[in-house]
């Protein structure tokens, strides 16, 4: 490790690979030996068209999409997409969602949802999350326009290990946060998006796999910049890109590539928070994990000193 190194263990922006660093930083003031940094190429030259393919291409490859699913990568960070999802999916106010709340990102995503459309939140609302409820208790709604969820919860350290189960009604997932770290099948998918600056690479870049017979059914109110089918009929060059952010996108995915794909970093994942849980639940109550077991995030681990409830003291001091 090089001297002076910090440990990054931030949610986002979190740690890039080091080849990854070091190869934009090779490319940085002359990319392709000609004669230009990265961050200078105009988004409409051959030379930044193949930069977007690649990180496509790349990505295609890794979840295997299939070829009726678009790739588009847009601004505004998840945040945006808490807009961006029910202006694409709902045509009326009066239209139905059904969200999945488990935690802060969901919540919030209900919350800006309801400016747009109905929203149906099918569990009880509640402000301590400790897990997920069986799905016997989810009260999902007959007209449901979609179905969200978000993958991974991190303040809470929530995270599902499955896909839920919702009769045909297309399936919205925020994976932000858990996205390159577990094998999907991304047809049983609508919607996809996920920031890239907490697993995939820097901040000012959001990728969307979107399902093509759900592109063009929005509000007319949907600004331009969030519309999925005039994003996906422009690959992603309807406007101005995060250009140096989608680079640095598709270097990181080339780098999962190189280490064995999405399999090798779902075992990566399991065993480093194997390691964590396993001193937590052997400490006899003196470390304490907030969460059920069944739903214990590999990403993110809250845990508490002292017990249930913590000891202050004892936590200021360890922090």
């Amino acid at each position: 490790m090089p001297s002076g190194k910090v440990l990054n263990f931030a949610p986002g922006p979190a740690k890039v690979p080091e080849e990854v660093l070091q190869q934009a930083h090779s490319e940085f003031f002359n990319y392709n030996n000609e004669g230009i940094s990265v961050v200078e190429l105009t988004h409409r030259s051959p030379t930044y068209s193949k930069i977007n393919d690649e990180a496509e291409a790349a990505l295609r490859e890794l979840y295997q999409i299939p070829s009726n699913y678009k790739v588009i990568f847009l601004q505004g960070g998840g945040t945006g997409q808490f807009s961006a999802v029910p202006l694409n999916l709902c045509s009326s106010p009066d239209d139905t969602a059904d969200y999945i709340v488990t935690g802060t990102w969901s919540s919030k995503a209900a919350q800006e949802a309801e400016k747009y459309c109905k929203v149906n939140r099918v569990l009880p609302k509640t402000s301590v999350y400790t897990g997920i409820p069986n799905q016997s208790e989810w009260k999902l709604s007959n007209n449901a326009k979609y179905v969200y969820y978000c993958a991974n919860e991190t303040i809470h350290g929530i995270e599902f290990d499955f896909i839920p189960e919702t009769n045909g009604v297309p399936i919205v997932c925020d994976m932000s946060s858990d996205v390159l770290t577990r094998p999907i099948d991304v047809s049983k998918f609508g919607v996809i998006f996920a920031g890239a600056q907490k697993n995939a690479g820097i901040p000012g870049v959001t990728f969307v796999i979107v399902r093509e017979d759900l592109l063009g059914k929005g509000m007319r109110i949907c600004p331009t910049v969030f519309d999925y089918k005039i994003n996906a009929d422009n690959k992603s060059l309807y406007n101005t890109p995060p250009t140096f952010s989608v680079y640095v996108l598709g270097l990181v995915f080339k780098w999962v590539l190189s280490k064995g794909g999405i399999s090798a970093m779902d075992a990566m994942s399991n065993t480093k928070s194997k390691l964590v849980y396993d001193v937590i639940d052997a400490s006899n109550g003196f470390y304490y994990s907030v969460v059920e077991p069944s739903s214990r995030s590999r990403m993110n681990i809250p845990f508490r000193i002292g017990g249930p409830g913590g000891n202050e003291e004892l936590e200021k001091k360890f922090l």
